[in-house]
Order: C-alpha cells, then structure tokens, then sequence
C-alpha cells in the first residue's frame, strides 16, 4: 500500500508539473485546474498552519491555562471575528475597524523598519574609510560604494536642471543604477532557473527514470 502510495504521488505530482508547463503553449484546462488546485491548497495550507501553529498556543490554549491573566487577548480575538463579518453583506461594515488597525499597525511598523534597513543602516554603511581596507580590492570596492550611492541618488535630484557640469555624475548615476538592476533580475532569473531544474530533475528522475 505505501509503495502504491508513492508512485500514486509521482505520477500526480509529474500531472501537475505537466499541466503548468502547458501554459507555456497556450492556456487549457489543464493549467486552469492545476493553478486552482495550487491556490485551493495553498489556502487550506496556511489556514490549518494558522489554527493550529497560531490561533490554539497564542489564544485558545492561553486563555485555557489562565483567563483572567490573559484577558487581554480577546480584544484581538473579537477584532479577528469582526473581520469574518465581511463574509455577510449587512455586517461587513463592521470589518473596516480590524482591517483600517491592521493596516495602520502595519504600516507604522514597516515605516520604522523599512527607515532603520533602507535609510539609516545604508547611509552609515556609506560612511566609511576608503582606504582603511585591508587590500586594494577593499579600497576599490569602498570607492564604488561610495561613488555609486553619492551618483545615484544625485540622479533623482530634480530641483535643478542636469546641463554642463551636473550631468556628468547624474550619467555615472545612470550607470550604476543599471548594473544594479542588471544584478537583480539576474538573481532573479537565476532562481527561477533553479526551480525549472529540481522540477525537470523530478520528471527525468523520479518520475521517467532517465537519469540517475
């Protein structure tokens, strides 16, 4: 039974990856029916993970072990019902108030993480001593830090015209943003890649046994 299991789950997996695949000729039914069994247990995936891993220790199994101590968690607890009053038309007005505090709560987080990560953190990693590196690909690559972040962020400034003399750094700006986006969609390219490659492994391996 165990052995019929797992070819059973080869077989279904490589009908799956077939069926994405297909989208790449035209879309089909079999695509439509493969995305939506993706999104359907995706869904069901996170809502289990969240009931069981968040929901019972973090509320139920708490409130269980000492109410009156943790009392307080029925105010998230009332706020995360109150979102489920969407699902009905006269009450879903009442799951703008969950939704407009989680909106905002997670904004006000983000911004300060976001400003700490992408600005400050930043700004003082530009702060530094070109040639205090050990080597001269150290002082090489401290001056192109330094080089680019100055030059980049000299492009998107706009209050003057970029004619004569300004246009020199916005240009170098140009170019360094360039090979920053250049390196990024590499990596992005890259790592989709790797998903194509375990995928066409799963087909000529486990699946067709081509390769070994």
């Amino acid at each position: 039974m165990i052995q019929f299991m797992n070819v059973f789950g080869i077989w279904l997996a490589a009908f799956f990856t077939i069926s994405i695949f297909s989208f790449l000729y035209k879309d089909n039914p079999f695509y439509k029916f493969s995305e939506q069994v993706f999104v359907g247990l995706s869904a069901a995936y996170w809502l289990v993970y969240i009931i069981y891993s968040i929901m019972i220790p973090n509320l139920f199994a708490k409130l269980i072990a000492d109410f009156s101590g943790n009392a307080i968690l029925l105010i998230p607890a009332t706020l995360g019902v109150m979102m489920l009053m969407r699902l009905h038309p006269r009450t879903q007005w009442l799951s703008r108030f969950p939704i407009a505090i989680m909106i905002g709560t997670t904004a006000g987080i983000s911004m300060l993480r976001y400003m700490k990560s992408d600005i400050l953190e930043q700004v003082t990693a530009t702060m530094i001593n070109p040639f205090a590196a050990p080597d001269t690909a150290g002082v090489i690559g401290n001056l192109l830090l330094i080089i680019g972040t100055i030059t980049g962020v000299f492009f998107f400034y706009f209050s003057k015209k970029q004619d004569g003399i300004f246009k020199v750094p916005s240009k170098i700006g140009i170019y360094f943003l360039m090979i920053s986006f250049g390196a990024t969609f590499g990596y992005t390219v890259m790592a989709r890649i790797s998903l194509l490659i375990g995928r066409l492994e799963f087909l000529l391996k486990d699946w067709l046994h081509i390769i070994q």
